[in-house]
């Protein structure tokens, strides 16, 4: 959320009439000053509102993820890793060039899923990487094979070799 201050008021007007000038705000914050310096900003009731509902709703999330990391549980559909993954994976010396694809992630929590392990949240998270970099090394070494090529034998006799 951006807050942007809309105005600038002296204090000597703004203590005639704080209500009214408040009122009048159009997004709800001002500043107030004397002399040219800013003494204090004012902030009304709906955007203080707004800010301790981004708060309240940041400390859940962190409440909900402190939660899912002390303990064991098993795959489920809406798990996701962590948004870091990517420089985690690097810490754990797998190296994953890409995100992981929608695809990649479904395919590894069905798998998962059916198997009704337990785990704790960092540990789904390295076997999505152990499965990522096996899967992903795997699909460039078949891009790189020619399945339609047919080897066949020169006719000529190496060196060292009798012939014929």
């Amino acid at each position: 959320m951006k807050i942007l201050i809309s105005k600038n008021i002296s204090l000597d007007l703004f203590c005639k009439n704080p209500i009214q000038i408040i009122k009048k705000t159009k997004n709800g914050t001002l500043s107030i000053s004397k002399n040219k310096k800013i003494l204090f900003y004012v902030i009304t009731p709906s955007v203080l509102k707004k800010i301790f509902d981004l708060e309240y709703n940041f400390e859940q999330e962190n409440i909900n993820q402190e939660e899912n990391i002390k303990k064991k549980f098993a795959m489920h559909q809406q798990w996701t890793p962590d948004k870091d993954f990517i420089r985690k994976a690097a810490l754990w010396g797998i190296i994953l060039e890409e995100e992981v694809s929608k695809h990649e992630l479904t395919a590894f929590i069905a798998y998962w899923e059916a198997e009704g392990c337990f785990y704790y949240h960092v540990q789904w998270e390295q076997k999505l990487a152990r499965n990522l970099q096996k899967v992903r090394s795997f699909n460039s070494i078949n891009k790189q094979k020619d399945i339609t090529y047919i080897p066949s034998p020169d006719q000529k006799t190496p060196d060292g070799f009798r012939g014929k």
